[in-house]
């Protein structure tokens, strides 16, 4: 009996690990935020049984999206040396994790435009990619495959990270393919309670963790209270100190006070 086994090497891995070492490079700062959410949730659970159907997930997109509308400078793009690109919309790139040719691979999915979308059509979009059946020659990069876009997982590594370094100094390029703003909620598939740090070469990326219940004081009074862990990493090179905390700010109190969740 064998004493070990050997996988294939999965293709997205391959891009995952190049991305990883390009956004090691990046001056990002991040930020470890612990949010009250307990109101939001009321507010979604009602907003459901009235409007529509929609998720956690596809509803804290939305709130994000309109808080770095209105502080745009977090998701800008750092260009040459004295120069920043501020792109008019908020095009979020996140993954979802799919079954492929018998394993599970996270797939990118970027949602574009999601400050003007509604959170029903957020839920719609993340929902329809969980569902749609792929096969491992559906992965490739960001795109359907293509001649170059195949070419890339055969190339040597300082020529794959070529790519992206290439892609990151031409903002509109960067923007086309992955968009301004990063998200990633693999923290809430786990019982962790903690924070991850996520490595990204978007100019914002969000790393939203596990809700978790315990006591806090509101009003002078002790209160078991949903609370959301969330990490948020800033590139100091297109945002300075002040800016990022009131950002940080203002989204913590949009996310409290459940932004969109109208009925």
């Amino acid at each position: 009996m064998p004493i070990y086994k050997t996988q294939l090497f999965p293709k997205t891995r391959i891009a995952t690990i190049d991305v990883c070492e390009i956004g090691m490079q990046k001056h990002h700062i991040p930020a470890f935020i612990e949010i009250d959410i307990t109101e939001s949730r009321k507010k979604i659970k009602k907003y459901k049984s009235k409007v529509g159907r929609i998720s956690f997930t596809a509803w804290l997109i939305k709130v994000i999206s309109l808080t770095v509308k209105d502080h745009p400078q977090v998701a800008a793009f750092h260009k040459e040396k004295r120069k920043v690109v501020i792109f008019n919309d908020i095009n979020v790139s996140m993954a979802v994790e799919k079954t492929v040719d018998g394993r599970k691979v996270p797939i990118p999915l970027v949602i574009e435009k999601a400050h003007e979308r509604s959170i029903e059509s957020i839920t719609k979009q993340i929902n329809e990619a969980i569902e749609k059946t792929m096969t491992d020659k559906d992965i490739v990069l960001h795109a359907r495959a293509k001649r170059l876009e195949l070419l890339y997982y055969h190339l040597p590594g300082f020529l794959r990270r070529s790519f992206w370094r290439y892609l990151l100094k031409h903002p509109r390029l960067a923007y086309k393919k992955m968009g301004n703003v990063a998200v990633t909620a693999v923290g809430m598939m786990g019982n962790i309670n903690g924070w991850f740090i996520p490595v990204s070469v978007h100019p914002v990326c969000f790393g939203i963790g596990r809700i978790t219940k315990k006591p806090v004081v509101v009003d002078d009074k002790t209160e078991i209270r949903e609370m959301l862990n969330m990490t948020i990493l800033l590139d100091h090179d297109v945002i300075d100190g002040a800016p990022m905390v009131r950002f940080v700010s203002d989204l913590s109190a949009n996310i409290e006070k459940g932004l969109g969740l109208v009925v």
